[in-house]
C-alpha cells in the first residue's frame, strides 16, 4: 500500500489548508485513515483519525478548526484546517490502517504546513 499525501504550503494565521491523501496498491478499504503531525523539536501526535465505521477522533486542540472526511470506497482521506494558528506548523503525515488481507500501518511522505504569525 502506498499512500500519496498533498495539500501543504504557507498560510498566515487565520487561514485554511486543505489535505489530502490517498491509498493506492489495494483492492480493501481501510480500517482507519488519518493525519500525525511532529513538530520541530517534539513528539509526533494524532491530529485526527477517521474510521472505517465514519467515526472520528480528534487532538483536542484542533477540535472545532479540522474536519476530517474519508471514503473507504475509494480509500482517501481529507482533512479541512481552518483558523489555522502558528502551533499548527509541523509536518503532516498521512496514516493509513488494513486488516485485510492482513494487518499493515502504512506512511505518507508528509507535507509540511507553515503558519506564519
Amino acid at each position: 500500500v502506498q499512500l500519496q499525501a498533498s495539500g501543504g504550503g504557507l498560510v498566515q494565521t487565520g487561514g485554511s489548508l486543505r489535505l489530502s491523501c490517498a491509498a493506492s496498491g489495494t483492492s480493501d478499504s481501510f480500517h482507519s485513515m488519518g493525519w500525525y503531525r511532529r513538530a520541530p523539536g517534539k513528539l509526533r501526535d494524532l491530529v485526527a483519525i477517521i474510521l472505517h465505521d465514519g467515526s472520528t477522533t480528534y487532538l483536542d486542540s484542533v477540535k472545532g478548526r479540522f474536519t476530517i472526511s474519508g471514503d473507504g470506497a475509494k480509500n482517501t482521506v481529507n482533512m479541512q484546517m481552518n483558523s489555522l494558528k502558528p502551533e499548527d506548523t509541523a509536518v503532516y503525515y498521512c496514516n493509513a490502517q488494513f486488516f485485510s488481507p492482513r494487518f499493515s500501518e502504512n506512511w505518507g511522505q508528509g507535507t509540511l504546513v507553515t503558519v506564519s504569525s
